[in-house]
């Protein structure tokens, strides 16, 4: 029995109202896309518009121009060190590769620059001249940074040179790791989209009450109550 017929079927009339709107949401009305999908690219853009931390690497590397480095790395496949060992002699260092496995020696600001440069293309979504320079594609180019400077940070953290592992570990993570996982996303500034970004928020709490509100406003009205 319904203990409340105003109070239930009001609560059931926002939860239809709710499932309504949720459905919206799950449709592709946001020029092609669902709501969901709308959000996440608009975040990410807004993100990337302040994740821009180059430069700033830039100028540490920097202090390490003259710093010769040796170092052994060890990739997956005997292909991918052969891709690899293109990207450190780009930077100026010889590379000797046996199989999978390649020697490196070189100015370790030189390599770290050349690794920045292929970084800060791939930022400003300039992937074509990254795979024109090295012949393949610009994603497994990054790709290959990544995985070459993790081995590089773990080599010369064996070695010791704990300050250099430090800069190369920054180049990952603030360089290679942001620029692959912002590919393709055009920056924008909140500022730019404060209105849709307010609202959004806005509507999110909103949204949370209102289910919140039609379930307890249903069960209520249903005679179940919470007592001490």
């Amino acid at each position: 029995m319904i203990a409340d017929k105003k109070e239930f079927y009001g609560g059931l009339g926002l939860l239809i109202g709710f499932t309504v709107i949720l459905a919206v949401i799950f449709s592709p009305v946001f020029n092609g896309q669902n709501g969901l999908e709308y959000l996440d690219d608009l975040y990410n853009s807004i993100s990337k518009g302040s994740a821009y931390y180059i430069p700033k690497v830039k100028k540490e590397t920097d202090t390490f121009a003259g710093k010769s480095v040796s170092a052994t790395i060890e990739m997956a496949d005997e292909g991918r060190a052969q891709q690899t060992a293109v990207l450190f002699m780009k930077g100026d260092a010889l590379v000797n590769v046996s199989g999978s496995r390649l020697k490196v020696e070189g100015d370790l600001e030189k390599i770290l620059a050349s690794c920045l440069a292929d970084a800060d293309s791939m930022y400003a979504n300039d992937g074509q001249t990254v795979a024109a320079k090295y012949g393949y594609n610009e994603r497994q180019v990054l790709f290959n940074w990544w995985q070459a400077l993790k081995a590089l940070n773990k080599d010369l953290t064996s070695q010791k040179q704990f300050q250099a592992a430090k800069v190369v570990e920054t180049v990952v993570t603030k360089a290679v790791e942001t620029s692959y996982n912002y590919y393709q996303i055009e920056a924008q500034k909140i500022s730019d989209r404060a209105g849709v970004v307010f609202f959004s928020l806005a509507f999110y709490v909103v949204y949370t009450l209102w289910y919140g509100f039609a379930i307890l406003f249903m069960f209520e009205g249903w005679g179940m109550k919470l007592e001490h």
